[in-house]
């Protein structure tokens, strides 16, 4: 029985992925900021840890406490949307130690026993906003498309010795927290000037009928773990698969 090891399980996608993988036989370690045991049914493959991916201490002790892992997906992030001359950098640096250095950061923590053992997997679930550019996402973008050259570099550093590196691209999702984090942090992000913009980018918002929901970066992180001739980046969602095309 293979093991997972999933960041970011509170809720949304990671929370679906922790589902779709225990429904399927795997041993599941489902990570969040503050754990919680009644999102996911009970089971004896099932482990829950407290993790903080922006904290050094936090990944150290996870990583011991999980033991030896089969694929890792790094999934926690943050959302953001805003003008950018108005977002302070202090909140830059917490996107980017999130969304980019946390990544980065559990990968590293994970390569020595993948490298050991000559085998492993590491899924990175950035953004179809990569894929084409958008007003107001600036920042977002820049610490998502930031993992997808870090992973097609790194699967080439690592191929040689056995571990794969995967990417998973959703689109946007009622069922996350991007908003909800976005509109946070964006109370002072949208001066007066552009404020025709962001009406407008929250009008197509609304008016998108292509949508992703948790259950397609769920299949598509369990055929980047399943199907050894998956493709190095995977669209989750109709319209990230649209956008794919498209570009």
């Amino acid at each position: 029985m293979k093991t997972i090891f999933i960041t970011g399980c509170s809720s949304g996608f990671g929370l679906e992925i922790a589902r779709y993988f225990l429904q399927r036989d795997w041993k599941v370690i489902a990570t969040m900021r503050m754990p919680r045991h009644d999102l996911l049914p009970a089971s004896p493959h099932l482990r829950i840890l407290p993790l903080d991916v922006a904290d050094a201490h936090s990944i150290q002790a996870a990583v011991e406490a999980a033991g030896p892992v089969d694929v890792l997906v790094n999934n926690a992030g943050i959302g953001n949307l805003g003008a950018l001359e108005a977002q302070p950098m202090a909140q830059v640096r917490e996107l980017f130690e999130t969304n980019t250095l946390g990544s980065i950061a559990m990968t590293q923590a994970f390569i020595p026993q993948m490298r050991a053992r000559g085998q492993g997997l590491v899924i990175n679930v950035t953004s179809s906003v990569t894929l084409r550019a958008l007003p107001l996402l600036a920042v977002y973008t820049a610490s998502k498309a930031a993992i997808n050259a870090f992973t097609e570099s790194l699967a080439l550093e690592l191929a040689p010795l056995g571990v794969q590196v995967r990417l998973v691209l959703p689109g946007r999702s009622p069922q996350t927290r991007f908003a909800e984090n976005a509109r946070a942090r964006m109370a002072a992000s949208v001066p007066e000037p552009y404020a025709a913009l962001a009406a407008q980018v929250f009008e197509n918002f609304q008016a998108a009928t292509q949508l992703t929901y948790a259950e397609d970066v769920a299949e598509a992180v369990w055929q980047a773990a399943n199907d050894p001739k998956a493709p190095m980046r995977i669209p989750a969602g109709e319209d990230a698969r649209e956008w794919a095309r498209a570009g």
